[in-house]
């Protein structure tokens, strides 16, 4: 993991409110990149490039402006702390945030669209069809028949389409040739077989008579860019394409662009047939996550099911949300999301094995040792091996993150955590300390000493409690996983549960 990481989100709708599922992508992008940074052998921050932000184009969004009486960019301006707001709160440390109505995305897309235009890659054509309002694009027979479509009309009108359908078998050949590019593989078999059709050039403007909010083609001024074509290159505008050939040299291509599963088509098919016409190269990798369910629905406005990040991160902390949403979901699989499963998650690994150990280790060494980290005296075959098996952390925990299998990344840090559980009943150094107090002193060392470097580990996905817990065994926020961070002498300071246990909310 010692190469650069580029990670983007995909850059939000302004008008929607913030609920779990854009919380569940940014962090994992977050914890993506603190784990890249923690892992890089330079520890160099300028290793790692965090993407996001919002868009603010489209139909939607100059409809939602007018209902309020409101100028659209107003209504942009008004809208976008509630994102970045939230991010903050959710100790999402992106490097840099984009929004599609600034100049430096907007001067980039007239830019790219003149160029393809120069190509030939552009061209003007009347076309009649199906358009869904909710969606803002033209959809076919079969998606109209399908029923999954509200609001749609027909339409007939002149516009400025790409040639999208040239890149077809190249695109099929760079999917293809690259088995990391689509993930999971049930991604890239859902687009593969959708190539299995003939493609069809993409409509990329809207006329001005029917909608103006957007960015101005720049060979026609009656027509703005499709909303799709504009905030797909805000991939490229955000590390300075066409402005600063080092810093996008340095970052192009992404290592990988997350998203969820229902923007597939766009990014899979829309994004690298542009790359292909501009002459990119493509990202490394476009994951599409899962959707996180109530009961058997995926959450939506329409139901009324949405679960607000913000409700959880003021009742339960930032850091058990960061944990649930990480720990739960098998990236590229759906993911049921109740109240009490992450009670129950949160009462299994964090109080119970995860602060118990905390709570146990310090409890002992203030009663035994006057709360001082105690030397090791000698090391017996029980500590070599819980030692082996904190160390091969540095190992699997890095090679699980970079098969994007974070769940069980996270799994493997809590095995080890009950290892140390399971050895402390075996030990039991509250007998030993009674007849011989060295050899007890050095299994409360070592169980110290892995619970800081599991601490450690789960850094990235717990920022703030891991922090806390290492300060708390060695008066220091640097963490490091190398072995021998706990420093006999240290005296330690009497601290609160870091995990209380939760109760189970009584039915309403």
């Amino acid at each position: 993991m010692d190469k650069k990481f580029y990670v983007t989100t995909p850059i939000y709708y302004v008008n929607d409110k913030p609920h779990i599922g854009h919380a569940y992508t940014t962090i994992l992008a977050d914890v993506l990149t603190r784990f890249h940074k923690m892992s890089n052998s330079e520890r160099k921050e300028d290793r790692s490039f965090f993407l996001t932000g919002l868009d603010e184009h489209g139909q939607k969004v100059q409809q939602a402006a007018e209902s309020r009486g409101m100028d659209p960019q107003a209504h942009c301006d008004d809208l976008s702390p509630r994102f970045i707001n939230l991010w903050e709160k959710l100790e999402i440390q992106y490097d840099d945030f984009i929004r599609t109505t600034q100049p430096r995305h907007k001067n980039v897309v007239q830019s790219i669209l003149q160029k393809v235009y120069d190509k030939g890659d552009i061209y003007m054509a009347e076309y009649e069809g199906w358009y869904s309002v909710s969606e803002e694009r033209f959809i076919t027979e079969t998606e109209k028949d399908s029923g999954d479509f509200r609001d749609v009309k027909k339409l007939k009108e002149r516009n400025w389409f790409f040639k999208m359908g040239q890149y077809q078998e190249r695109l099929i050949q760079h999917i293809d040739g690259h088995p990391g590019f689509l993930q999971p593989d049930s991604r890239k078999n859902e687009i593969l077989g959708f190539l299995k059709q003939p493609l069809s050039d993409l409509c990329i403007s809207r006329p001005k008579t029917r909608m103006d909010w957007g960015i101005e083609l720049p060979f026609d001024k009656d027509y703005v860019t499709y909303v799709w074509f504009d905030a797909l290159i805000n991939y490229i505008s955000g590390v300075a394409y066409l402005t600063d050939d080092a810093k996008f040299n340095k970052w192009w291509p992404a290592s990988v662009h997350l998203i969820g599963k229902d923007i597939l088509t766009t990014h899979a098919v829309y994004w690298s047939t542009m790359l292909f016409s501009l002459e990119l190269p493509l990202p490394e990798t476009i994951f599409a996550h899962g959707w996180w369910l109530m009961g058997e629905s995926k959450m939506s406005k329409s139901l009324g099911n949405v679960v607000s990040p913000l409700d959880l991160v003021d009742e339960y902390g930032v850091d058990c949300v960061r944990y649930y949403l990480m720990r739960e979901m098998v990236l590229g699989q759906d993911a049921r999301f109740t109240m009490e499963s992450f009670i129950k998650r949160y009462n299994s690994d964090l109080a119970n094995d995860f602060g118990n150990l905390l709570n146990r280790v310090s409890g002992l060494i203030g009663k035994y040792f006057n709360k001082t980290i105690p030397a090791v005296d000698k090391n017996t075959e029980a500590e070599d091996r819980i030692k082996s098996t904190a160390e091969k952390l540095n190992d699997i925990v890095p090679g699980l993150i970079e098969k994007y299998r974070l769940h069980e990344a996270i799994e493997e840090i809590l095995q080890v955590v009950r290892g140390v559980n399971k050895y402390m009943e075996q030990q039991a150094p509250w007998k030993v300390a009674k007849e011989d107090l060295a050899r007890a002193g050095t299994i409360l060392y070592t169980a110290g000493e892995v619970l800081r470097v599991c601490a450690v580990h789960l850094a990235p996905v717990m920022p703030k409690k891991c922090e806390q817990m290492n300060r708390i065994l060695t008066g220091d926020g640097l963490l490091d996983s190398d072995w021998g961070g706990l420093k006999p002498g240290f005296q330690l300071e009497s601290h609160d549960a870091l995990f209380p246990r939760l109760e189970m909310p009584k039915a309403q």
